[in-house]
């Protein structure tokens, strides 16, 4: 082709809101490994899981047990499971296909932020991270619970955790600073930032810290994120600097290597030993930051790939989102409604940032493609003006020249391969599995019942009005006549015979005379009829039904004007 569609210089990133989504009041949101399913989290207990290339909501988790807003949602690594974690203090995991609640644990503290143990198909093992406490891993089969170090001591062995003092809450539990704890790839080590401005890197099985990471400036680790290939490490600390890590550890078996690490150099003190360690684990690479308003970050992440790098801003009423480089250009401002942002999530292979804001809305921001033509058709060329074309001599032969001398190097007796699948190289790991869930089966939610409101509020108009009284139901009433409520003619003609019906049903109202009417009639009484001939016809027209009746079951005009005027 002459041209790309996509402009590589414009970069592969979200420029403008696309679309919205809407459905109660969102809180925090995560995409399934490949994409096509995004869960969210709702105001009232429940969690919604919207189908991501129809835009349509595929089902709707609720429990009746919990109605207390969420406060995070995981996928488990092939998106059978989601793991929810609810701020009155419980910890759900549901099965996404048949909607049913698996477990449900209760724990001590209101968990901020929950995920399910990676490198496990069927989630039995899961991290929590405490609001007022440290960071746990929780056995979903049992319930059991096993707290995690934050700090090593000088003189600890690196097993302990080490409480403050000015911390302590009124019951006499250890307590800690909010600290943000992760997996690694695969889950055999976890990543742990602390209120000392560290980096611990604690084993996923015996439970014991083997490296520290001292951050420069030492302040409170807010946030700490893996890239999906593994990579590279992303921390959010109080100084209002994002640090991003270059992973030196291999993707696996890295607990097996750190294990060997400590192994050695034993004349060293416990913690210079583990500091010693942590500089072969972690290389800091960049730091992200806005010099001029010194603004602190909300939900930073990597994009899909792990070349972009996006932080919110945290400021209130904001709905701003920077978009770096991985060489610490930025590169993107992009700025939503004004409203503040509570979290933030990259797809995991398109250029797709989605937000959600204090209002509930999830936001989705998408590229903004300029359409170039010329790029679908390899003959033609985009013209700045109007240029003179000159024709070639064989261009309107059936055989060109130039096609002539070539030869076909493709081979017409080769087998097509139709049975093998390609993989994907978005994704890193060579695991997939065939029983991955990427799409659900659309389920109908039930309308709002307003055409029944709309019955309902008819039926009901329609029996005040049969009840209520009319301006004859009330001249009757003064006359003293009773009259029965009738709700239609039918009920009327359904009690009575069949001479009453049909007299009832032709008949008419009789009116009261009128004075005009009175006189009328008396100068008719005075004035002596004339004889006026009749013809065979009208007078067969009028006794044909006889008594003056018609085929309608009407009283004829004459009649009406003799008899009530």
């Amino acid at each position: 082709m002459n041209a790309t569609i996509v402009d590589p210089l414009q970069g592969d990133f979200p420029e403008v809101i696309e679309e919205y989504l809407q459905h109660g009041n969102m809180k925090c949101i995560a995409f399934n490994r490949r994409g096509t399913l995004l869960a969210a989290g709702c105001a009232d207990g429940s969690c919604v899981i919207w189908d991501f290339e129809t835009r349509g909501v595929a089902k709707e988790l609720r429990d009746k047990d919990c109605i207390a807003p969420i406060t995070s949602v995981c996928w488990s690594k092939y998106g059978h499971y989601i793991l929810a974690s609810a701020t009155d203090k419980s910890l759900t995991l549901w099965n996404v296909l048949n909607g049913k609640k698996i477990t449900r644990i209760t724990l001590q503290q209101t968990t901020l932020h929950a995920c399910l143990h990676p490198g496990s198909c069927t989630p039995s093992l899961c991290l929590a991270c405490p609001l007022s406490s440290a960071p746990i891993l929780v056995d979903l089969n049992n319930g059991s619970s096993t707290v995690l170090p934050v700090t090593v001591s000088d003189t600890g062995n690196g097993t302990t955790a080490a409480s403050h003092p000015r911390n302590k809450f009124s019951d006499g539990s250890p307590p800690f600073t909010p600290t943000a704890a992760t997996f690694n790839k695969y889950g055999d080590l976890i990543y742990l930032g602390n209120s000392k401005g560290e980096i611990l890197i604690v084993d996923s099985k015996n439970i014991r810290v083997n490296a520290v990471i001292p951050i420069p400036g030492g302040s409170v680790v807010k946030d700490i994120v893996f890239s999906r290939n593994g990579q590279y490490l992303l921390t959010n600390s109080n100084d209002r600097v994002i640090r991003v890590y270059d992973n030196l550890l291999p993707k696996k078996g890295a607990a097996k290597e750190l294990e060997m690490m400590s192994g050695t150099d034993d004349k060293l003190f416990e913690i210079e030993k583990l500091k010693e360690i942590g500089t072969k684990c972690l290389h800091l690479s960049r730091e992200f930051q806005d010099v001029v308003t010194k603004i602190q970050w909300k939900a930073p992440c990597f994009s899909g790939d792990g070349e972009w790098v996006i932080g919110a801003s945290a400021s209130k009423g904001e709905h701003k989102l920077y978009i770096w480089d991985r060489a610490g250009h930025l590169v993107k401002i992009l700025e939503g409604p004004k409203e503040a942002l509570i979290d933030l999530a990259w797809h995991p292979i398109r250029p797709l940032v989605v937000s959600v804001s204090v209002a509930g809305v999830v936001y989705i921001w998408a590229k903004d493609y300029t359409e170039n033509w010329s790029a679908f058709a390899p003959d033609f060329k985009e013209l700045e003006e109007n240029e003179e074309y000159i024709e070639r001599e064989d261009e309107f032969d059936l055989m060109p020249e130039s096609e002539k001398v070539k030869e076909l190097d493709i081979n017409q007796d080769e087998e097509v391969d139709i049975l093998t699948v390609e993989k994907d190289s978005a994704f890193s790991d060579s695991d997939a599995s065939q029983d991955e869930l990427c799409f659900l089966p659309a389920i109908p939610l039930p309308d709002v019942p307003e055409q029944q409101d709309k019955c309902l509020g008819s039926s009901l108009k329609l029996e005040d009005s049969n009840h209520t009284g009319s301006p004859f139901s009330v001249e009757a009433a003064q006359n003293g006549q009773t009259i029965l409520p009738a709700s239609s003619p039918f009920e009327v003609v359904g009690n009575s015979t069949p001479e009453e019906a049909a007299g009832t049903a032709g008949m008419k109202r009789k009116r009261k005379p009128s004075a005009k009417g009175m006189e009328l009639q008396e100068e008719k009484g005075r004035k002596p009829q004339k004889k006026v001939k009749s013809t065979g016809k009208s007078s067969k027209s009028k006794n044909k039904n006889g008594d003056g009746i018609d085929t309608n079951g009407s009283v004829l005009d004459d009649d009406v004007t003799d008899e009530y005027l």
